[in-house]
C-alpha cells in the first residue's frame, strides 16, 4: 500500500518480533485454558500495542489507523489475537468516539494500558443478526438504568472490565458502559467452542442491575445507528485478520508440497496438486489486492458499506475454501494437531459468521444496489 513508509516498516518489525516472543510459542497453552492470559494484554499495554490511534492525553500514541492494520495482519497470520483487535479497534472506538469527556477520562486510559479490558454485548439467544429484536431492557430509575437480561457469544466476556451493553430503552435501542463487579451483572459459562480456543467467549447475565446515567453511551435511543456507523470499521478490521489467515495456510502448505514426497517425488510436483496451488494462490491474491485498496478508500473517508460488506464475505469464504484445500494437500498430517494447519481450518470456519454473516453482507448489497 502507498501509505506505508519507512517508519511503518520499522513498527512492523518490532510487532512482529513481539508476537512471535510474546503470541506465538504460547497459542496451545491459551487454547487449553479457553482464555488469554491478563499478563498478555498487560504486555501489550505496556508496549504501546493497543489502542494506538488513541489521542495522547488518554494514554494512546495518535498514530494513523495503518498501524491498526499492520498489527491485525500480523496477528491474523499466527491466528491469535482476535480479541485484542476487537478491544482496540472495534470496541474502543466507541467511547472515543461518543462517550463524554468523563467517561474517555475514566475508561481509554485503561484500554491503552491493558488495565481495562473491552467486550461488547449485542447478540442474545434469540437476537443475533437482528439487533432490532433485542429484549435485553433498561428501565429508568432516579440516577440509573435497571438492566434486566441475557447475552451470549460475548468475545472477551470471561476477562471484560467493562461492557458496552446494547438494551431496549424507553427512547430505543440504548449503549451504556456497565463495569465488572457492577451489582446484578454475573458473568456466566465460558463457552465451547469448534474454534478461535484461545479467545474466552462467554454468556453474561443482568439481574436488575443498577448503571448510572452517566455511563450511557452517546444519546438515549441512539444506539442502534451508532452500532451501525462502527460496523464498517468491525468489518474492515475482521476481514483483515481473515485475509492474512489465509496467506499463512497458503504459505504452509507451500512449503509443505515442496518437502513432503510421495511416489519419490514432492507432492507440489503433481499437477493436480499444482494447479490447487494456482488457484489458491489467485485468490489469495484478489483478496488482498481488494482489501488493500478498501483499506485506503476507508482512509481516505470514503463510503465503503457495500464494497466492505462484499469484502466481508467474500473473503470469508474463500479463506474457508483455503483452509479445506490446504487441510487436504497435507493429508493425514493435516488432521494432527501438531500441524497449525488443523487448528487453522477449526479457526477459519468462524469468519463466515460474527461481523455479519455471508448473508446478511449479501442482503445489504443487494439492497443497496436497489
Amino acid at each position: 500500500m502507498s501509505v506505508y513508509e519507512e517508519e511503518h516498516e520499522i513498527f512492523r518489525n518490532s510487532f512482529r518480533t513481539f508476537v512471535e516472543k510474546e503470541v506465538s510459542p504460547h497459542i496451545e497453552e491459551w487454547e487449553e485454558k479457553r482464555e488469554l492470559p491478563r499478563s498478555l494484554w498487560k504486555k501489550f499495554g505496556e508496549q504501546g500495542y493497543l489502542c494506538t490511534w488513541v489521542d495522547e492525553q488518554y494514554g494512546g500514541s495518535g498514530v494513523g489507523f495503518e498501524y491498526s492494520v499492520i498489527m491485525a495482519k500480523e496477528l491474523g497470520k499466527v491466528g491469535a489475537g482476535m480479541g485484542i483487535v476487537t478491544h482496540s479497534d472495534i470496541l474502543a472506538p466507541y467511547i472515543a468516539n461518543y462517550g463524554t469527556e468523563d467517561q474517555k477520562e475514566r475508561w481509554l486510559p485503561g484500554c491503552t494500558s491493558g488495565d481495562i479490558i473491552l467486550a461488547i454485548a449485542m447478540t442474545e439467544p434469540n437476537a443475533g443478526s437482528d439487533l432490532q429484536g433485542i429484549r435485553t431492557s433498561a428501565v429508568k430509575d432516579g440516577d440509573d438504568y435497571v438492566v434486566n437480561g441475557q447475552k451470549t457469544f460475548i468475545t472477551n466476556g470471561i476477562c471484560a472490565d467493562l461492557v458496552i451493553l446494547a438494551s431496549r430503552t424507553e427512547a430505543g435501542i440504548s449503549l451504556m458502559g456497565v463495569e465488572d463487579g457492577t451489582p446484578g451483572f454475573v458473568k456466566g459459562r465460558k463457552l465451547e467452542k469448534m474454534g478461535l480456543r484461545h479467545q474466552d467467549t462467554a454468556e453474561l447475565f443482568f439481574d436488575n442491575c443498577r448503571v448510572p446515567k452517566a455511563n450511557i453511551i452517546g444519546e438515549e435511543g441512539k444506539g442502534f445507528k451508532i452500532l451501525m456507523g462502527e460496523l464498517q470499521r468491525e468489518r474492515i478490521m475482521t476481514t483483515i485478520m481473515t485475509q492474512s489467515m489465509s496467506e499463512r495456510m497458503l504459505g504452509d502448505t507451500m512449503e509443505y508440497a515442496k518437502t513432503r514426497e510421495a511416489f519419490g517425488r514432492p507432492i507440489g510436483n503433481f499437477q493436480h496438486n499444482a494447479f490447487k496451488i494456482a488457484e489458491m494462490a489467485t485468490e489469495v491474491e484478489l483478496g488482498r489486492t481488494f482489501l488493500d485498496r478498501l483499506i485506503e478508500e476507508y482512509m481516505e473517508g470514503k463510503d465503503i458499506i457495500t464494497r466492505v460488506s462484499m469484502a466481508k464475505w467474500w473473503i470469508a469464504e474463500m479463506t474457508n475454501r483455503i483452509a479445506y484445500n490446504c487441510l487436504q494437500l497435507h493429508g493425514g498430517y493435516g488432521y494432527m494437531e501438531e500441524y497449525p494447519i488443523a487448528r487453522f481450518f477449526r479457526d477459519a470456519r468462524s469468519q463466515t459468521i460474527p461481523a455479519g454473516t455471508t448473508e446478511i453482507m449479501k442482503l445489504i448489497i443487494s439492497r443497496n444496489m436497489g
